[in-house]
C-alpha cells in the first residue's frame, strides 16, 4: 500500500492511483495545492502494484544521451509560437500524419492544466508553449495503454517524472510508443496559480489565452502573457518574466513540489526517447545557430527516437555535445535547491488576501543585501565619474 509520510518522495506522478485495480487511490490536494496519492484501506486489497509503479520507490539507471543536437523549425509561424525552436510540433505532425495520437499538457476550462491527448493537429496546438503550472494525469496513462493495445502509435509528452510514471504504469516496452520529457526546472503549485488568477482577473472566462513565455519581443527576453476581455473590449497583460509575480516566484524555486528538489527522473533516467529543451548559451557556442527567435536542443536518448527525427528540409540542424549542454543546463542532471523562505510563504498563504504582494514581500532582499546592492551601485557611478573626467 503506497503511503506517503516525506513528501519530498512523491512527485505526483499518479501512476499509483492509474494502476490500482480495485480504483481505491485518489489524488488529493494538500494544503500548498500539490496532489498526492490517498488510499481507501477499506477498499484496498494489498496486491501492492501501487509500490511497484513508484518510480520514487523503484527508480531508473542515469544515461547519457546517444546524441545533442541543437535544432530549428523551419516554420517561422510554428517557431514564433512555441518556447523554442518549434520540435515537438514537428514531432507530434509526424505521428498523427501515420494515424497515431499526441498526449500533451493543456489548460483546462478553469485555466489550470492537465495531460489530454489529441488525434488531430488544430487539437495538438493546445500543448504547444511551456506551462508553467504541475498537469493532471487523470485518466492519460490509461488512455495510452488503450491506443497502445489497440495499435495506434502514440507521442506521449510530459514532464520527465510523468514520462517516467508512464513507463512504470506500462510495465513493458511497446514499440509503438514514442516518449517525449523535456529539461524541467521544477513543478509550481496549481494552488498558487489558481490564487493569482483569481487575484488578476476573478473571472476565467474573460481570459482568451495564457503564454508563459511569449517571443514577441525575442527568445531571451522572453514575456508572460495573458490576453482577456475588458468590457468585451480585447486587451492584454504584457510584463517581463523577471517582473512578474508568479515567474518571479516560479524562477527563484518558491513554489515548487517538494519532491523537486530531490528529483529521481533526472540524467536520462526518465527512459524517454527524445528530451527536448531551450539550447541556452547557443549565442556563445554557435552564433550561427541563434537568431533570437528560439533553438532547440535535443537529446536523442534511444533508436527510436532518432528513427523520428524530422528530416534537414523541415529542421536545420547543427551536433553538439553534452558537456555543453550542461554548461548551460544543470538541471538536466541537477535538481534545484529549495528557496529558503519557501515553507514560510505556504504558511502564510494559508491566510494572506493578496498572493502578489505576499510574493513580493517574501523575495523582497533583506534591509542589509539592499545596503550592499546600493553601496555597489554608488561605487561603480562615482567611479564613471572618475573615469569621464
Amino acid at each position: 500500500m503506497i503511503n506517503i509520510v516525506d513528501k519530498t518522495s512523491c512527485c505526483g506522478c499518479s501512476a499509483c492511483a492509474s494502476v490500482c485495480p480495485k480504483q481505491c487511490i485518489n489524488m488529493e490536494g494538500d494544503n500548498e495545492g500539490f496532489l498526492y496519492p490517498h488510499v481507501d484501506k477499506d477498499t484496498c486489497i494489498d496486491c501492492g502494484l501501487c509500490e511497484k509503479v513508484c518510480n520514487e520507490l523503484n527508480p531508473m539507471a542515469p544515461r547519457e544521451p546517444l546524441q545533442v543536437l541543437a535544432a530549428i523549425n523551419k516554420n517561422e509561424k510554428i517557431r514564433l509560437k512555441s518556447s523554442s525552436g518549434g520540435i515537438f510540433y514537428v514531432l507530434a505532425s509526424k505521428i498523427i500524419s501515420e494515424g497515431g495520437v499526441v498526449f500533451g499538457a493543456r489548460f483546462d476550462e478553469n485555466w489550470q492544466v492537465l495531460i489530454d491527448y489529441a488525434e488531430d493537429m488544430e487539437s495538438v496546438k493546445a500543448f504547444m508553449g511551456s506551462k508553467y503550472v504541475q498537469a493532471r494525469i487523470e485518466n492519460a496513462y490509461k488512455d495510452v495503454k488503450y491506443f497502445l493495445i489497440k495499435g495506434r502509435k502514440v507521442l506521449f509528452s510530459g514532464t520527465p517524472c510523468q514520462v517516467a510514471g508512464l513507463h512504470q504504469f506500462l510495465r513493458k516496452q511497446f514499440d509503438n510508443l514514442l516518449t517525449v520529457d523535456f529539461i524541467c526546472h521544477g513543478i509550481p503549485s496549481p494552488k498558487v496559480w489558481q490564487m493569482y488568477l483569481d487575484e488578476i482577473f476573478g473571472c476565467y472566462k474573460r481570459m482568451k489565452s495564457v503564454s508563459f513565455r511569449d517571443k514577441t519581443r525575442g527568445w531571451q527576453n522572453y514575456h508572460f502573457r495573458i490576453e482577456y476581455d475588458d468590457n468585451e473590449n480585447a486587451t492584454m497583460l504584457l510584463s517581463p518574466a523577471t517582473q512578474n509575480q508568479y515567474m518571479r516566484a516560479f524562477l527563484s524555486d518558491l513554489i515548487l513540489r517538494p519532491s523537486c528538489s530531490f528529483c529521481v527522473a533526472k540524467s536520462g533516467s526518465s527512459r524517454s526517447d527524445i528530451t527536448l529543451a531551450d539550447f541556452w548559451g547557443i549565442w556563445n557556442e554557435n552564433p550561427q545557430m541563434y537568431d533570437n527567435k528560439g533553438t532547440s536542443m535535443i537529446f536523442i536518448n534511444t533508436d527510436k527516437g532518432r528513427l523520428v527525427l524530422p528530416s534537414e528540409e523541415i529542421v536545420k540542424y547543427d551536433k553538439s555535445d553534452y558537456s555543453t549542454a550542461l554548461k548551460y543546463n544543470r538541471v538536466c542532471k541537477v535538481s534545484v535547491s529549495p528557496n529558503s523562505k519557501r515553507d514560510l510563504f505556504f504558511l502564510k498563504l494559508k491566510t494572506t488576501e493578496s498572493v502578489t504582494q505576499l510574493i513580493e514581500k517574501t523575495l523582497k532582499p533583506p534591509f542589509m543585501q539592499l545596503c550592499i546592492i546600493n553601496t555597489k551601485l554608488l561605487i561603480r557611478r562615482l567611479m564613471k565619474l572618475e573615469w569621464g573626467r
